[in-house]
């Protein structure tokens, strides 16, 4: 998400908890569409997953990849690679965070779409 958050794990909840709401909205958009195109439940809630997760976790799961794969031979190029990055420190558990948040997020919106149609 790269937006300014806390440090370490009070900065980890926060995105995580950014990433239910997404992941809220990203339901209740594939619903309406699942319904109206006429999905089963499991294609609504698979997209909504899918989207969830792009949108919530895409610039700190690119990060964490780019810091992994990508050879930093020189401590001039980490040192570039890691001033693009808020808290390169605590990336790994807020991606983390932001991907069960996200799941978390559609989840319960489907929990909560499936009690109001009985």
């Amino acid at each position: 998400m790269n937006l300014p958050l806390h440090l370490g794990w009070p900065g980890a909840l926060e995105a995580g908890l950014i990433a239910l709401v997404v992941g809220l909205v990203a339901h209740a958009l594939f619903h309406v569409i699942g319904r109206r195109a006429r999905w089963p439940h499991g294609h609504a809630v698979g997209w909504a997953c899918l989207a969830a997760v792009a949108i919530a976790a895409w610039i700190d799961a690119w990060n964490l990849f780019y810091i992994g794969v990508v050879k930093l031979e020189s401590p001039l190029y980490a040192r570039m690679a890691l001033a693009k990055i808020h808290d390169p420190d605590s990336l790994g558990i807020r991606v983390l965070m932001e991907v069960t948040g996200a799941l978390a997020g559609v989840a319960l919106g489907w929990t909560l779409a499936e009690r109001r149609n009985r």
